[in-house]
């Protein structure tokens, strides 16, 4: 496998990214080809983006149609494709209206507009202030690296955004500062994955969701990777036994078209009127059409079920490996979101599998985070252990 000559020093692309050397250019289901025509199992699925695998028959379809349509419309006219996915996602989730964007950042960035709005004019006293969660992941804007509880994403751009307080993540003890902080809202992530795979325990989050409950304060879940059916439910919270007040997704909500949407309870909507939040692409009529045919098909399928046993599936698989190299320190995570917390560094590991032809990442300094499609079979996943489990030695003989 050659290295990536695309991306030099002298390369106009911004050096944000340090890139594997892998030039990626088809991709099929599970699977993707290079560009020296090397076929490797992804298991990354554009980090929980292309949950229905890549190109999927559906989207590409319904995608294909609206091409010869409409490519662009404003959102000062009525689309149709967006007032139908709208109700796709309020019908099947506690929501009751939906706004659209282009990404999970700027999902999450209209949850934090909205939660602020709601209290200065909807609520019209009590703080503004946003709690979140230590480790937390929100995104790359400068509001949502200020809302996400890592320093290292947060280091070089000073002044943070003020108003937002981070409390320990899992720890009841810690709750209690509600009470005393008052915020207009609290952001969680059910599974914090960049974070390192880490599910919720479910008696905090009904504990929390009580109190913000008791205390008019608003729940938002942060559903960027945990939805569209990577958990196996269509959103992670229904797991949880709560009701958000304001859900963010995006990732999979597009099979891979940028794609981002806030779905808000009633009350907690109020907070936006025409004027107070938009965005000139986002729920275009391209973008919609792939969430629509992506939201729908997952509705339509035994897909949701197919997730949950291919999950007990691959825990099993995993459990076996496990047992066998002492590499493997702990299995984590929900669904088809995997973490293995290891003893080595799992970049290390991360970069050997890409000679095994195997596509996974890293959550953090020690934990490889899996994410195959939901559309993954019994044979890709025997496929991914025998090529893991190669990656495995090839460390273990220090090649």
């Amino acid at each position: 496998m050659t290295a990536n000559n695309s991306i030099s020093v002298a390369s106009p692309v911004m050096a944000t990214y340090t890139r594997f050397p892998v030039t990626i250019l088809k991709g099929k289901g599970s699977y993707v080809w290079d560009d020296q025509e090397n076929k490797l199992l992804d298991f990354t699925s554009g980090i929980a983006t292309c949950n229905l695998g890549h190109v999927p028959e559906p989207v590409k379809e319904k995608l294909e149609k609206q091409l010869q349509n409409l490519w662009h419309c404003s959102n000062l006219y009525s689309i149709p494709n967006q007032e139908q996915l709208a109700a796709l996602l309020t019908e099947n989730s506690c929501g009751d209206q939906v706004f659209f964007c282009n990404s999970g950042a700027e999902a999450n960035e209209a949850a934090i507009k909205l939660a602020r709005r709601y209290a200065n004019k909807v609520k019209g006293s009590g703080s503004a202030e946003i709690v979140t969660f230590q480790q937390s992941f929100h995104g790359r804007t400068l509001a949502t690296l200020t809302a996400t509880g890592q320093e290292k994403i947060q280091q070089g751009f000073s002044p943070l955004m003020p108003g937002f307080s981070y409390l320990p993540f899992n720890d009841s003890e810690a709750l209690v500062q509600l009470h005393s902080i008052k915020p207009a809202a609290v952001l969680l992530e059910l599974v914090q994955g960049e974070g390192g795979v880490i599910p919720a325990n479910p008696d905090w989050v009904k504990e929390l969701a009580q109190i913000c409950k008791e205390n008019n304060i608003l729940l938002m879940v942060d559903e960027i990777q945990t939805g569209i059916g990577r958990t196996g439910t269509l959103f992670g919270y229904e797991q949880y036994s709560i009701e958000p007040d304001v859900i963010s997704i995006a990732k999979g909500l597009g099979s891979g078209f940028p794609i981002g949407a806030i779905i808000a309870k009633e009350e907690a909507a109020k907070g936006f009127e025409p004027g107070s939040h938009g965005s000139t692409f986002g729920g275009n009529p391209l973008a919609t059409a792939a969430g629509l045919a992506t939201v729908t098909h997952i509705l339509n399928s035994n897909l949701l079920d197919d997730v949950n046993e291919m999950s007990v599936y691959l825990d099993l698989q995993i459990q076996s490996l496990k047992e066998k190299y002492s590499l493997i320190k702990e299995i984590r995570g929900k669904g088809l979101l995997k973490g293995l917390v290891v003893e080595t560094n799992a970049l290390e590991i991360v970069q050997k599998a890409i000679e095994n032809k195997l596509l996974i990442l890293t959550a953090g300094p020690n934990v490889v985070r899996i994410l195959p499609p939901l559309t993954v079979s019994k044979k890709e996943i025997n496929e991914f252990i025998e090529k893991l489990e190669l990656t495995f030695q090839s460390i273990k003989k220090g090649e």
